[in-house]
């Protein structure tokens, strides 16, 4: 649509219904993935793990006057029709959503639409979505947004905003999830902080939020954390990137979470990343244990120190500190559950690297690893380096998986025995020697989080807990052997549970134990997608 055409949007919409501008800002619906634990969901009757925190905040950041109305559709379907009557439509995602948000583009372009897009990939490459929007954010958009609609009000937007300035945390509003529907994600999500002080190669979290860690102030986010507990939100996703990339000023805000935690009866409980070099500072994951951080998400990558130096991943190569399985274990001793990243491709792997992933995530006891293929995104160190080495796919959808051709091993070698190790890593019995050797021979330092302390100073809390959790297990056992459909995987789920009985009847162990052998389903389902190369292109 053209700049002039694209003018005549606001004059009429001041002129008709009272002046009032209506939004709707989309966030794509993403393809089944790890992280997207589809087919799990399907199970514990959930739509979508966790909402895309872009759309709560922009609503935040719209001035009243503004109708907003939110979609997320991995929750609803869209309904284009009903967004005609849209003033302004939005549509932000992360970069592996870039693909469907190139086909909502141009089914609104079809239909006349005004459209703005932000989000990850935008800002990485600004001409992907080319004439298909009217309006392109880069980078963050807590002024730039407000700058837009106040230009929108006056009739001179311009084709591209992006901030002189990160933005000040402290001014972050908080979000409205009241305009989302929290009952259908397993996660709220929440973010304390952006930036992080790392130079990992591949990585493009510094080109977008900096290597500078910035905070919101502990009042912010108890803030947020009050919005949620109205909604009844029990599970928070604290989607930083690094939660710990300023050690000093996270451990004031945690401390005042834990405050919060015992002043309410520990409503939440936590999941979020960081970096391996947690594993240093005790006082900092005992603040995360007090504070309910079950779960830990780390960018582990691989057990080759060659390709770690490589790709300037200098923190998860420090011998003093103790070595990469220490330093899980440590985590792990402390109460907290690591799920990691781990990542084949790098120019110091060859064909070793593929068992050597199997046997450290065997010996780690890390049952949920985030395995994937190196990918260089536009605008990252790695990205500049290999452009110049002719060393770059350029096909947006390659048949290999990954824009990166490695250096000792053959494309086809590469996505194969990436194949082959997801096919090892998810076997069932490697899956549950993993899971068992955390919760069933006692690697996991369970009973530190402060929920659990709390429920034990509390008995009558503890019984009503118990007595719900049992229900849930119940409910999630019926779900799971009635969703799945192989005879033999039911078999192997129900007699996991019976050896996890054997050592523990809590059921709040035995739900979330449950829970476990349902995400190894949706594992098991990733698998057969991958060999039989149906999610291949969307990697």
């Amino acid at each position: 649509m053209a700049l002039e055409e694209a003018q005549e949007k606001p004059r009429r919409t001041q002129g008709g219904r009272e002046g009032i501008t209506r939004i709707a800002i989309i966030s794509p619906r993403f393809e089944v993935s790890f992280w997207g634990q589809e087919y799990a969901l399907a199970i514990v009757g959930k739509r979508a793990i966790t909402p895309v925190a872009a759309l709560p905040l922009l609503a935040a950041l719209t001035p009243q006057e503004y109708v907003v109305t939110l979609i997320d559709e991995n929750v609803e379907s869209i309904n284009y029709d009903a967004l005609a009557d849209m003033d302004i439509i939005g549509v932000t995602g992360m970069s592996v959503q870039r693909f469907r948000m190139k086909h909502i583009l141009c089914e609104l372009k079809k239909r006349g639409c005004f459209t703005v897009v932000g989000g990850a990939w935008v800002t990485v490459q600004e001409d992907y979505f080319e004439d298909l929007a009217d309006v392109i954010f880069v980078g963050e958009a807590e002024e730039s947004w407000p700058a837009f609609l106040h230009d929108w009000q006056a009739g001179r937007w311009k084709r591209r905003y992006e901030q002189s300035t990160r933005s000040d945390m402290t001014r972050v509003p908080t979000p409205r999830f009241d305009l989302l529907k929290m009952q259908d994600y397993f996660y709220a999500g929440i973010q304390i902080s952006r930036g992080c002080p790392f130079l990992c190669e591949f990585c493009d979290i510094i080109v977008t939020f900096g290597r500078l860690p910035r905070l919101k102030t502990s009042a912010q986010v108890l803030a947020e954390l009050d919005s949620l507990r109205v909604q009844r939100v029990k599970q928070v996703f604290i989607v930083d990137d690094n939660l710990i990339g300023n050690k000093a000023a996270i451990k004031v805000v945690l401390r005042d979470i834990v405050k919060y935690q015992e002043e309410y009866a520990y409503p939440f409980r936590f999941f979020t990343e960081a970096t391996l070099d947690l594993a240093e500072d005790d006082e900092l994951m005992g603040l995360m244990t007090d504070a309910n951080i079950e779960g830990l998400f780390i960018g582990i990558e691989t057990p080759n120190e060659d390709s770690l130096r490589e790709t300037k991943k200098h923190h998860n190569v420090r011998p003093a500190a103790g070595s990469l399985l220490d330093r899980v274990h440590i985590i792990q001793r402390a109460g907290i559950e690591v799920t990691c990243g781990m990542i084949v491709g790098f120019d110091h792997d060859d064909a070793t690297i593929f068992r050597a992933q199997q046997e450290f995530l065997s010996e780690a006891y890390i049952p949920h690893a985030m395995i994937g293929l190196l990918y260089a995104t536009p605008k990252t160190p790695l990205y500049d380096r290999l452009n110049k080495e002719g060393r770059l796919d350029p096909s947006d959808i390659t048949e290999f998986g990954t824009n990166v051709i490695p250096q000792n091993l053959s494309r086809r070698q590469l996505l194969d025995g990436y194949i082959s190790t997801m096919q090892s890593v998810y076997d069932v019995n490697a899956y549950f020697y993993r899971l068992e050797a955390l919760y069933l021979r006692g690697y996991l330092g369970q009973g530190q989080l402060g929920g659990v302390k709390y429920l034990k100073r509390h008995p009558w809390l503890r019984v009503k807990y118990e007595v719900m959790n049992a229900a849930v297990a119940v409910v999630l056992m019926y779900r799971l052997i009635k969703s799945v459909k192989e005879k033999d995987l039911r078999r192997e789920y129900c007699q996991r549970l019976w050896r996890a009985l054997k050592v523990e009847t809590l059921p709040s162990f035995v739900s979330g134990y449950i829970v476990n052998c349902i995400i190894h389903y949706h594992y098991y389902k990733l698998v057969q997608g991958l060999s039989s190369g149906q999610f291949i292109s969307t990697m």
